[in-house]
């Protein structure tokens, strides 16, 4: 091993129509890549690359079977400034076409948080960590 840090750059999501998808994607405000195609779109969230691939397609490139279905035990998470921002989010996904699955609410280890599912059913927490403050540019300070 190399010894360098490990780094996340891309989140592929495996879903059932590519451009339907983007298009939910697009609506929350992101921009399609110039890198993406037909088969799969690209978004830049900041350094971490956002890619849509079919549900199938992705599971053969894994070698794993495509029928699993419920609870994926992952999310993904937006966190906001503060609590007005995180209702905001959740709204702006709703109206964009996603599924709120959880209102946001103050929570036990002191900040705010809900959830909204894709079209897909991924799920996104967005919340507000007054613990974890958020650089000028939205990236989490760790």
């Amino acid at each position: 091993m190399s010894g360098r840090p490990i780094h996340i750059t891309l989140v592929t999501l495996g879903v059932a129509d590519v451009q339907a998808s983007a298009a939910f994607y697009e609506a929350m405000g992101l921009k399609r890549s110039a890198a993406s195609q037909e088969a799969v779109v690209f978004f830049d969230m900041g350094g971490v690359a956002l890619g849509l691939f079919g549900r199938d397609a992705l599971a053969a490139d894994a070698d794993v079977p495509a029928d699993g279905e419920g609870f994926r035990a992952v999310t993904l998470a937006w966190n906001q400034p503060g609590e007005a921002a995180v209702d905001e989010a959740i709204q702006r996904a709703v109206d964009a076409g996603g599924r709120l699955v959880k209102s946001a609410h103050k929570v036990f280890w002191g900040g705010y948080s809900g959830y909204f599912a894709d079209p897909d059913g991924h799920l996104w927490e967005v919340a507000y960590n007054p613990f974890l403050p958020l650089r000028e540019d939205g990236s989490m300070e760790l």
